[in-house]
């Protein structure tokens, strides 16, 4: 599929589609896909999701960030958006971004292991840095 073509099928099609080029391990060619319908269906939340998911797996960290920023933005609240941009801000290089994320992220669901987990290796980068 070229730049200019559209897949074929229709928006929910692409979405399962890509969302199955993200399971069998293609995420540069699933977020590609995904872009595609969240330019169709902006409003989608699990569309938006499945897109920065896709974009954090095949290391475009920058458009990942913008993905998990337009979810935290449209919900202040939603733990895994926090989350997933503070991974992406730390694969970024942006410490003190990904701390901040992951510090709400972990305030939202201290329950969730990983999540600390990604604190405590961010806020460990940071002091190794400062030092």
């Amino acid at each position: 599929m070229s730049e200019s073509e559209e897949p074929e099928g229709g928006v929910y099609e692409w979405y399962r589609r890509g969302l199955k080029l993200l399971t069998d391990g293609h995420p540069d060619a699933a977020a590609t896909l995904l872009d595609r319908v969240a330019a169709a269906e902006p409003t989608s939340r699990s569309v938006l999701e499945a897109l920065a998911r896709a974009q954090y797996d095949a290391g475009r960290y920058q458009e990942a960030m913008g993905s998990f920023g337009r979810l935290v933005a449209s919900n202040l609240t939603d733990d895994y958006a926090h989350f997933g941009l503070g991974l992406s801000a730390s694969r970024a290089g942006e410490l003190e971004r990904a701390a901040e994320h992951l510090a709400l992220a972990v305030a939202m669901r201290p329950d969730a292991g990983h999540y600390a987990r990604a604190l405590r290796g961010v806020r460990a980068r940071r002091g190794a840095i400062a030092e």
